[in-house]
């Protein structure tokens, strides 16, 4: 079913105008998906781009229409889309087989790479996908402990797998059909950046397995979280014994080459890794201390050999088209700069982001780390700025929910229509590649999208 605007705006009107074939495909697509789409991020009222081809920072739809990409293949392209090594390297391995049934020296060798750069590899398991690698990390973790129950924290991601997949503000729960209460019942959902609360919630129970949470906030950043709250994160799940997980789907090879964790020396029991790992490719990593990752590992006996304690199978683990674009992607970044220039690129659209909106007095912000941007859309009204963001004056849970689904979409065509294209929450991750021709195309789009929004009383 397709889902309709209740009101027309000169936004709506403009992309409509501009993206007749996608919206022609999005027709064909209403029979086969549900919404039409793929993937809950690509959803777009009253329909989504249809891209025909990505090169470097840009890509273009089957309108012809050129933008500059801040949706970067929902974060895994740090190199920018078919980075020619990459391409290369992916062309050389599949003539030679994209899939094995066997071991091959490609994954050892992207294996070694990543035990190289990041602090906590003690060992490495190939799975497929961030997702299988989050829920790995934490069969692992219960395995190990003997302990059923985690924490995770209100707005941070990991995946869709049934343990992760419910959203939570607590003390509520907002729970999929389809998910066990059982399943629900053995999480533990904390608000963030609390420590007080964890350091109660462990003393006062001894079921506890891991906490889990990425390491720069909820959503790269976009709920942030500060070092200081990691370093006593660790030295409270180190005193109780409770396996404290990074969720680096994201952060890995983006905040540093080693990550999230090398950048605030801070040390994981484990990783999760994705996206970047396999240079924009299917592939992800669980790695971590040995003791726990060998729970996978066969055992010989006096009886002979038994099986693995956790057995951990995966079609596509490991698989040697994918190991080729993650080892060229990881070679480029231990040597050259995409992730400094990355973040100089991301700072510079959000220092501009905030210089516009100043501009024309609207009461949004911009804040952001690294490579990520976020724009505050500020549904209170308040004065809001960076630093207050920075400083947890701005609740966690308005931070997570400040643009509802209709503003993110006006937003974010607004945007296509000056030729960029952003997330939906609204904001986007920036690759080493992003020029300074980029950056100033997207600040004059983002400055013709203020001046439409506030046309259309958005800031009023």
């Amino acid at each position: 079913m397709a889902v309709k605007t209740e009101t027309a705006s000169q936004i709506l009107e403009a992309y409509v105008k501009k993206t007749p074939a996608s919206a022609e495909r999005h027709t064909r697509a209403l029979k086969i998906f549900p919404n039409g789409t793929t993937h809950v991020a690509r959803f777009l009222n009253p329909h989504p781009i249809y891209v025909d081809r990505a090169l470097g920072s840009r890509k273009w739809d089957i309108d012809g229409n050129e933008y500059v990409d801040y949706v970067g293949g929902h974060g895994s392209l740090l190199l920018g889309h078919a980075h020619p090594a990459v391409v290369e390297a992916v062309c050389r391995q599949a003539p030679l087989g994209t899939h094995y049934g066997a071991q091959h020296e490609l994954e050892l060798e992207w294996a070694e790479m990543i035990q190289e750069m990041i602090p906590c590899a003690e060992k490495v398991r190939f799975v497929g996908s961030g997702t299988e690698a989050t829920q790995m990390a934490l069969r692992l973790a219960r395995a190990y402990s003997g302990k059923s129950k985690f924490i995770r924290f209100g707005a941070h991601f990991h995946g869709w797998h049934d343990h992760v997949a419910f959203t939570a503000a607590p003390p509520e729960v907002n729970k999929p059909e389809g998910i066990a209460e059982a399943v629900v019942d053995g999480v533990i959902v904390l608000p963030p950046n609390d420590i007080e609360n964890v350091r109660q919630v462990l003393a006062d129970r001894d079921d506890v397995a891991a906490v889990i949470l990425e390491p720069t906030g909820a959503g790269f950043g976009h709920v942030p979280t500060s070092g200081e709250f990691l370093r006593q994160l660790r030295d409270v799940t180190a005193e109780h014994g409770v396996i404290l997980i990074f969720d680096e789907v994201v952060t890995g090879f983006r905040v540093s080459r080693g990550g999230a964790q090398a950048h605030y020396q801070v040390m994981p029991d484990l990783t999760s890794l994705a996206k970047v790992v396999a240079g924009g490719y299917p592939g992800a990593a669980v790695v971590g201390r040995a003791d726990i990752i060998d729970l996978l590992a066969f055992v010989e006996t006096e009886a002979g050999i038994a099986p693995p304690r956790i057995p951990h199978q995966g079609t596509f683990n490991g698989y040697p088209v994918g190991a080729a674009a993650g080892i060229t992607t990881l070679k480029l970044l231990k040597t050259g700069d995409y992730i400094a220039r990355a973040n100089e690129s991301a700072e510079s659209i959000r220092n501009g982001i905030d210089d516009i909106l100043r501009k024309h007095g609207a009461p949004w912000c911009a804040y952001g780390e690294f490579s990520g941007i976020h724009i505050f859309t500020n549904p209170l009204r308040q004065s809001v700025s960076r630093e207050d963001i920075y400083a947890g004056k701005v609740p966690w849970n308005v931070l997570a929910k400040a643009t509802p689904p209709g503003l993110g979409h006006k937003v974010r065509q607004a945007m296509i229509v000056g030729g960029a294209d952003v997330t939906g929450w609204p904001g986007g991750v920036v690759s080493g590649v992003h020029s300074g021709q980029d950056v100033d195309i997207t600040l004059s789009a983002f400055e013709q999208a203020v001046e439409m929004l506030t046309e259309d009383g958005e800031f009023d």
